[in-house]
């Protein structure tokens, strides 16, 4: 039997104490985060994201959440609408900046530009390790957990959680500036969307490395 009213207070606390850490940390990029190289940079980002997703994962297996309320499901169909869909959003993502540049509220771009690797074996451990860590992160507690698992439990509509899940994805993302935060939070939207559309977390988590990937490949100095 799933203990859902107990998953749902630690999965609920888990996410406003990201969203709280986040906005805490706001003002260190450009600051304290000149001193850390790209590298040192990636590797502590990695980190807290795989511990805190190791966190999740184990109160999923104590709470014993079953994996359909999370959309586990692997094959190759799945992974390429993930493609599809990953595309399809880059491309609105970069329309999106092009259009906020045009009027003048471009956002803040300093963390990326922070991440951004110098050399070739950091591009292949960004690609490779750390965005599909961020991405597997992000997309199991912001739509498999917040939105899949929470609706499957309490018998709501996962549009309602898909909503507000999309509001804390984009308030996890502050050091992106005000601006930012609005583009992430429809970018959030449009993820648990695909989610909610095909019930799988494969879907997102592929979507979700390609926007990444792509920002950082068409942006890189």
């Amino acid at each position: 039997m799933a203990h859902w009213v107990a998953f749902a207070a630690f999965a609920l606390l888990l996410t406003a104490g990201l969203v709280a850490l986040t906005r805490a940390s706001a003002g260190v990029v450009g600051g304290e985060t000149e001193d850390l190289s790209p590298d040192e940079l990636l590797l502590q980002t990695t980190l807290s994201q795989a511990l805190v997703g190791a966190l999740l994962v184990a109160a999923l297996w104590v709470a014993r959440i079953p994996a359909d309320a999370l959309g586990v499901a692997v094959s190759a169909e799945l992974a390429a609408v993930g493609v599809a869909a990953g595309v399809a959003l880059a491309a609105g993502n970069e329309t999106a900046m092009h259009l906020l540049d045009a009027a003048g509220l471009g956002y803040d771009a300093e963390l990326r530009e922070a991440l951004t690797p110098e050399h070739r074996r950091g591009w292949v451990v960004l690609f490779c390790v750390a965005l599909p860590v961020v991405a597997g992160f992000e997309e199991l507690l912001f739509r498999a957990v917040l939105v899949g698992a929470l609706s499957t439990g309490f018998g709501a509509s996962p549009w309602l959680f898909a909503a507000v899940s999309s509001v804390a994805f984009g308030a996890a993302h502050t050091a992106q500036g005000a601006t930012g935060v609005v583009v992430t939070t429809l970018l959030g939207f449009a993820l648990a969307a695909a989610y909610v559309l095909t019930g799988s977390l494969l879907v997102v988590f592929v979507a979700h490395y390609v926007v990444n990937a792509a920002e950082f490949a068409l942006h890189a100095r």
